[in-house]
Protein backbone atom coordinates (compact mmCIF):
# COMPACT_ATOMS: atom_id res chain seq x y z
CA UNK A 1 0.00 0.00 0.00
CA UNK A 2 1.50 3.24 -1.30
CA UNK A 3 -0.92 5.51 1.38
CA UNK A 4 -2.72 4.61 4.96
CA UNK A 5 -4.95 7.50 6.46
CA UNK A 6 -5.61 7.16 10.11
CA UNK A 7 -8.26 9.39 11.79
CA UNK A 8 -11.67 10.20 10.07
CA UNK A 9 -14.52 9.69 7.55
CA UNK A 10 -17.46 11.82 7.94
CA UNK A 11 -20.58 13.43 6.28
CA UNK A 12 -19.46 16.91 5.80
CA UNK A 13 -22.22 19.65 5.32
CA UNK A 14 -21.70 22.75 3.12
CA UNK A 15 -23.72 26.16 3.98
CA UNK A 16 -23.15 28.72 2.11
CA UNK A 17 -25.50 32.42 2.03
CA UNK A 18 -24.62 36.39 1.64
CA UNK A 19 -25.84 36.49 5.24
CA UNK A 20 -26.65 34.22 8.27
CA UNK A 21 -29.85 36.08 10.08
CA UNK A 22 -29.85 35.26 13.58
CA UNK A 23 -33.35 33.93 14.50
CA UNK A 24 -34.42 34.47 11.03
CA UNK A 25 -34.71 32.27 7.71
CA UNK A 26 -32.50 32.66 4.73
CA UNK A 27 -32.15 31.39 1.22
CA UNK A 28 -28.65 29.36 0.76
CA UNK A 29 -27.02 26.55 -0.82
CA UNK A 30 -26.78 23.30 0.85
CA UNK A 31 -24.12 20.46 -0.05
CA UNK A 32 -24.07 17.20 1.71
CA UNK A 33 -21.24 14.97 0.87
CA UNK A 34 -18.80 12.13 2.28
CA UNK A 35 -15.49 13.31 4.05
CA UNK A 36 -13.23 13.10 6.57
CA UNK A 37 -9.89 14.63 6.65
CA UNK A 38 -8.31 10.92 6.43
CA UNK A 39 -10.81 9.62 3.38
CA UNK A 40 -10.35 13.29 1.21
CA UNK A 41 -6.67 12.32 1.62
CA UNK A 42 -6.98 8.47 0.57
CA UNK A 43 -9.34 9.67 -2.45
CA UNK A 44 -6.99 12.01 -3.84
CA UNK A 45 -4.36 9.63 -3.41
CA UNK A 46 -5.96 7.32 -5.36
CA UNK A 47 -6.71 10.10 -7.79
CA UNK A 48 -2.90 9.82 -9.06
CA UNK A 49 -2.34 6.06 -9.57
CA UNK A 50 -1.36 5.41 -6.20
CA UNK A 51 -2.67 2.40 -3.72
CA UNK A 52 -4.72 3.86 -0.80
CA UNK A 53 -6.25 2.78 2.54
CA UNK A 54 -8.55 4.13 4.93
CA UNK A 55 -8.64 3.32 8.80
CA UNK A 56 -11.37 4.92 10.75
CA UNK A 57 -14.87 4.49 12.31
CA UNK A 58 -18.61 5.38 11.03
CA UNK A 59 -21.78 4.96 12.63
CA UNK A 60 -24.10 1.56 11.77
CA UNK A 61 -26.37 4.01 10.09
CA UNK A 62 -27.29 5.35 6.68
CA UNK A 63 -24.47 7.92 6.27
CA UNK A 64 -21.96 5.67 7.33
CA UNK A 65 -22.95 3.28 4.56
CA UNK A 66 -22.99 6.20 2.04
CA UNK A 67 -19.56 7.38 3.40
CA UNK A 68 -17.85 4.23 3.05
CA UNK A 69 -19.34 3.62 -0.13
CA UNK A 70 -18.62 6.68 -2.14
CA UNK A 71 -14.71 6.35 -0.38
CA UNK A 72 -14.98 2.85 -1.74
CA UNK A 73 -16.04 3.69 -5.32
CA UNK A 74 -13.15 6.12 -5.87
CA UNK A 75 -10.77 3.28 -5.05
CA UNK A 76 -9.76 3.51 -1.70
CA UNK A 77 -9.75 0.43 0.55
CA UNK A 78 -11.82 0.67 2.99
CA UNK A 79 -11.36 -2.69 4.87
CA UNK A 80 -10.17 -1.03 7.76
CA UNK A 81 -13.13 1.16 8.55
CA UNK A 82 -15.17 -0.28 11.50
CA UNK A 83 -18.72 0.15 12.63
CA UNK A 84 -19.78 1.40 15.95
CA UNK A 85 -22.64 2.13 17.60
CA UNK A 86 -22.09 5.88 17.85
CA UNK A 87 -23.55 7.74 14.95
CA UNK A 88 -21.58 9.18 12.26
CA UNK A 89 -19.58 12.27 12.04
CA UNK A 90 -20.87 14.99 10.60
CA UNK A 91 -18.62 18.12 9.69
CA UNK A 92 -20.89 21.70 9.44
CA UNK A 93 -19.05 24.32 7.12
CA UNK A 94 -20.81 27.51 7.25
CA UNK A 95 -19.83 30.31 5.09
CA UNK A 96 -21.25 33.70 5.11
CA UNK A 97 -19.59 36.77 2.67
CA UNK A 98 -16.18 35.38 2.63
CA UNK A 99 -15.88 33.67 5.99
CA UNK A 100 -15.92 30.56 6.87
CA UNK A 101 -16.64 28.69 10.34
CA UNK A 102 -16.82 25.15 10.92
CA UNK A 103 -18.82 23.16 13.35
CA UNK A 104 -17.74 19.42 14.43
CA UNK A 105 -19.39 16.47 15.74
CA UNK A 106 -16.41 13.71 15.86
CA UNK A 107 -19.28 10.85 16.28
CA UNK A 108 -17.90 7.43 15.53
CA UNK A 109 -14.77 8.59 14.56
CA UNK A 110 -14.06 9.27 18.76
CA UNK A 111 -14.32 5.83 19.22
CA UNK A 112 -11.41 4.18 17.52
CA UNK A 113 -10.30 1.37 19.39
CA UNK A 114 -6.20 0.77 19.36
CA UNK A 115 -7.04 -2.89 18.06
CA UNK A 116 -7.94 -0.84 15.00
CA UNK A 117 -4.71 1.05 14.46
CA UNK A 118 -2.45 -1.83 15.48
CA UNK A 119 0.29 -2.86 12.68
CA UNK A 120 -0.17 -0.67 10.01
CA UNK A 121 2.56 -1.43 6.73
CA UNK A 122 2.56 1.29 3.77
CA UNK A 123 4.96 2.90 2.02
CA UNK A 124 3.63 6.22 4.31
CA UNK A 125 1.16 6.44 6.76
CA UNK A 126 -0.62 9.91 7.56
CA UNK A 127 -2.38 10.08 10.93
CA UNK A 128 -5.03 12.69 11.16
CA UNK A 129 -4.54 15.60 13.55
CA UNK A 130 -8.19 16.31 14.49
CA UNK A 131 -7.36 12.20 16.48
CA UNK A 132 -4.03 12.95 17.65
CA UNK A 133 -5.08 16.27 19.32
CA UNK A 134 -8.58 15.71 21.03
CA UNK A 135 -10.02 13.13 23.21
CA UNK A 136 -11.41 10.91 23.23
CA UNK A 137 -9.01 9.23 20.28
CA UNK A 138 -5.53 10.70 21.31
CA UNK A 139 -4.46 7.64 22.86
CA UNK A 140 -5.82 5.82 20.04
CA UNK A 141 -3.30 8.19 17.21
CA UNK A 142 -0.50 7.55 19.82
CA UNK A 143 -1.16 3.83 19.53
CA UNK A 144 -0.87 4.29 15.71
CA UNK A 145 2.15 6.13 15.56
CA UNK A 146 4.06 3.78 18.28
CA UNK A 147 2.92 0.96 16.12
CA UNK A 148 3.31 1.58 12.37
CA UNK A 149 5.77 -0.10 10.04
CA UNK A 150 6.48 2.90 7.67
CA UNK A 151 9.61 5.23 5.79
CA UNK A 152 7.21 7.98 5.93
CA UNK A 153 5.33 8.56 9.29
CA UNK A 154 3.47 11.85 9.25
CA UNK A 155 1.08 13.95 11.12
CA UNK A 156 -0.86 16.87 10.38
CA UNK A 157 -1.10 19.74 12.23
CA UNK A 158 -5.16 20.03 11.97
CA UNK A 159 -6.33 23.10 13.90
CA UNK A 160 -4.80 26.19 15.06
CA UNK A 161 -6.94 26.11 18.18
CA UNK A 162 -6.92 22.38 18.96
CA UNK A 163 -2.61 23.35 18.75
CA UNK A 164 -3.06 26.01 21.30
CA UNK A 165 -5.09 24.04 23.43
CA UNK A 166 -3.06 20.96 23.01
CA UNK A 167 0.48 22.56 23.80
CA UNK A 168 3.16 23.30 21.36
CA UNK A 169 6.00 21.09 23.09
CA UNK A 170 3.52 18.39 23.86
CA UNK A 171 2.74 18.22 20.65
CA UNK A 172 6.67 18.23 19.22
CA UNK A 173 7.45 15.43 21.74
CA UNK A 174 4.72 13.32 20.93
CA UNK A 175 5.63 13.20 17.32
CA UNK A 176 9.12 12.95 18.07
CA UNK A 177 9.05 9.61 15.88
CA UNK A 178 7.22 10.69 12.95
CA UNK A 179 9.14 11.66 9.61
CA UNK A 180 6.67 14.61 8.15
CA UNK A 181 4.96 16.99 9.77
CA UNK A 182 1.81 18.85 7.34
CA UNK A 183 0.87 22.42 8.89
CA UNK A 184 -0.96 25.27 7.13
CA UNK A 185 0.00 28.61 7.78
CA UNK A 186 -1.56 29.42 10.99
CA UNK A 187 -0.70 26.10 12.19
CA UNK A 188 2.52 26.67 11.18
CA UNK A 189 2.74 30.14 13.08
CA UNK A 190 1.34 28.48 16.82
CA UNK A 191 3.74 25.61 16.31
CA UNK A 192 6.89 27.87 15.34
CA UNK A 193 5.99 31.97 15.41
CA UNK A 194 7.57 32.21 12.32
CA UNK A 195 5.84 32.22 8.86
CA UNK A 196 6.11 31.50 5.65
CA UNK A 197 9.49 29.47 4.82
CA UNK A 198 11.22 30.59 8.15
CA UNK A 199 8.39 28.36 9.61
CA UNK A 200 9.27 25.35 7.21
CA UNK A 201 13.16 25.56 8.19
CA UNK A 202 12.16 25.79 11.63
CA UNK A 203 9.56 22.48 11.68
CA UNK A 204 12.37 20.57 9.33
CA UNK A 205 14.80 21.22 12.53
CA UNK A 206 12.87 18.75 14.10
CA UNK A 207 11.15 16.65 11.35
CA UNK A 208 12.75 15.08 7.57
CA UNK A 209 9.80 16.07 5.62
CA UNK A 210 8.16 19.49 7.00
CA UNK A 211 5.36 21.07 4.30
CA UNK A 212 3.62 24.96 5.13
CA UNK A 213 0.65 25.36 2.77
CA UNK A 214 0.28 28.36 2.01
CA UNK A 215 -2.83 28.48 0.18
CA UNK A 216 -2.79 31.09 -2.92
CA UNK A 217 0.98 31.30 -2.58
CA UNK A 218 1.70 27.81 -2.87
CA UNK A 219 3.53 25.82 -0.49
CA UNK A 220 7.19 25.45 1.20
CA UNK A 221 8.99 22.30 1.84
CA UNK A 222 11.74 20.67 3.65
CA UNK A 223 13.26 17.83 2.44
CA UNK A 224 15.98 16.19 4.69
CA UNK A 225 17.51 19.92 5.22
CA UNK A 226 16.56 20.97 1.87
CA UNK A 227 14.18 23.70 1.23
CA UNK A 228 12.07 23.38 -1.98
CA UNK A 229 8.98 25.80 -2.97
CA UNK A 230 5.92 25.78 -5.30
CA UNK A 231 4.01 28.48 -6.33
CA UNK A 232 0.33 28.61 -6.21
CA UNK A 233 -1.83 28.45 -9.32
CA UNK A 234 -3.70 30.96 -10.33
CA UNK A 235 -7.39 30.28 -9.63
CA UNK A 236 -10.45 31.97 -8.55
CA UNK A 237 -11.02 30.79 -5.66
CA UNK A 238 -14.82 28.99 -5.07
CA UNK A 239 -14.88 26.92 -1.68
CA UNK A 240 -11.23 25.89 -0.42
CA UNK A 241 -12.22 23.33 2.26
CA UNK A 242 -10.42 20.33 1.70
CA UNK A 243 -7.90 21.61 -0.14
CA UNK A 244 -5.49 20.85 2.26
CA UNK A 245 -6.08 17.40 2.54
CA UNK A 246 -5.56 16.71 -0.89
CA UNK A 247 -2.19 18.87 -0.92
CA UNK A 248 -1.68 16.23 1.86
CA UNK A 249 -2.48 13.13 0.15
CA UNK A 250 -0.88 13.97 -3.27
CA UNK A 251 2.35 15.24 -1.10
CA UNK A 252 2.31 11.84 0.79
CA UNK A 253 1.44 9.39 -1.71
CA UNK A 254 4.09 11.02 -4.44
CA UNK A 255 7.29 11.07 -1.92
CA UNK A 256 6.27 7.36 -1.41
CA UNK A 257 6.10 6.35 -5.08
CA UNK A 258 10.22 7.43 -5.48
CA UNK A 259 9.15 10.95 -6.79
CA UNK A 260 11.21 13.98 -6.17
CA UNK A 261 10.57 16.60 -3.62
CA UNK A 262 10.00 19.25 -6.51
CA UNK A 263 7.59 16.73 -9.02
CA UNK A 264 5.58 15.99 -5.12
CA UNK A 265 5.27 19.27 -4.27
CA UNK A 266 3.85 20.72 -7.41
CA UNK A 267 1.51 18.15 -7.84
CA UNK A 268 0.25 18.72 -4.06
CA UNK A 269 -0.41 22.39 -4.72
CA UNK A 270 -2.03 21.50 -8.22
CA UNK A 271 -4.32 19.25 -6.33
CA UNK A 272 -4.77 22.06 -3.63
CA UNK A 273 -5.88 24.41 -6.44
CA UNK A 274 -8.13 22.33 -8.30
CA UNK A 275 -10.11 22.13 -4.66
CA UNK A 276 -9.92 25.40 -4.21
CA UNK A 277 -11.36 26.69 -7.33
CA UNK A 278 -14.55 24.00 -7.30
CA UNK A 279 -16.94 23.70 -5.18
CA UNK A 280 -16.52 19.84 -5.00
CA UNK A 281 -13.66 18.28 -2.33
CA UNK A 282 -13.25 15.26 -4.19
CA UNK A 283 -11.42 15.17 -7.74
CA UNK A 284 -13.47 14.06 -11.11
CA UNK A 285 -13.43 10.93 -11.55
CA UNK A 286 -10.67 10.43 -13.98
CA UNK A 287 -6.98 10.18 -12.62
CA UNK A 288 -3.80 13.15 -12.39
Amino acid sequence: MDLVCVGDVMLDVHVASGALARGGDVHGRVAIRPGGTSANAAVWAAWTGASSAVIAAVGDDLAGTLCVEAVAGRGVDVGGVVRRTSPTGVMVVMSEDGDRSMVADRGANAHLEAADVQGIEAAAVLVSGYLFLQEPGHDIAVAAIGSVHTPLLAVEAASWPLLEAFGVERFFEETGSCDVVLANEREARVLTGADGDDAARALGERYRFAAVKRAANGATLIAEGRLVAADGEAVEEVEATGAGDAFDGVLLSSLARGRGPEEAIARACHAGALVAASRATWPEETGA
